[in-house]
């Protein structure tokens, strides 16, 4: 059993930090973020605030909304999701520093490459990350708040959650940059393939764990 908690527990800190390496890919890019990436970037572009940080704060606020939406329902563990938010936070600021250090391009072919190459980061990242199973990230702790309230599907939340972000981010950006800023073709792309990605992922590893069924 311990050996088994201990994979779970690599696996979801590897899938974190390889969900960071795509968001600082995408970043990095200069094309827009993923929807749940949105808002801490753009504290950063319109605010100055370091990305790392301005991710801790945003799971701060995240879990914040969990205490009004659950309220005498709000579990004490999902206090937990802070300390991943630093941790997630850190993983951001280490990422973006490592990235930064690749030569800038105004190439827009190599830019969306870039995109396509975060989106496959982040889908493997979700893919190792979730099924450990141990602590959600905020964003997911938020989402699956509003389905244990509102009864709603999980694909409807998710939908209705990545689309605010997104345009709190473009509407902020437009007000206080006057551009897109975080908001661009990136954002869509991810939008569109990450969860397409995961999905191919989950079948080839399926075919791997069950050769037999080839």
């Amino acid at each position: 059993m311990k050996r088994t908690f201990t994979n779970r527990l690599i696996c979801y800190f590897v899938g974190l930090f390889i969900m960071t390496i795509g968001i600082a890919l995408s970043v990095k890019s200069d094309l827009g973020v993923s929807p749940v990436s949105s808002i801490p970037y753009t504290l950063t572009v319109c605010c100055g605030i370091e990305m790392g940080r301005a991710t801790v704060l945003f799971h701060c606020v995240l879990i914040i909304m969990q205490v009004f939406i659950l309220r005498k329902n709000f579990k004490l563990k999902s206090l937990l999701q802070l300390p991943v938010g630093i941790v997630f936070g850190f993983f951001t600021t280490f990422c973006n520093s490592l990235i930064e250090r690749l030569p800038s391009t105004d190439n827009y072919f190599i830019r969306i490459c870039m995109i396509l190459i975060s989106v496959v980061l982040v889908a493997i990242g979700i893919f190792m990350y979730l099924p450990a199973d141990i602590i959600p990230l905020a964003g997911e702790g938020v989402m699956q708040a509003a389905v244990d309230t509102l009864k709603i599907e999980f694909s409807k939340v998710k939908i209705a959650f990545d689309v605010t972000m997104v345009v709190i981010s473009l509407v902020t950006c437009l007000i206080v940059l006057h551009s897109l800023g975080s908001v661009g073709i990136g954002t869509v792309i991810a939008a569109l393939l990450v969860g397409v990605v995961i999905g191919w992922i989950e079948k080839l590893w399926a075919k791997r764990s069950n050769p037999s069924k080839n």
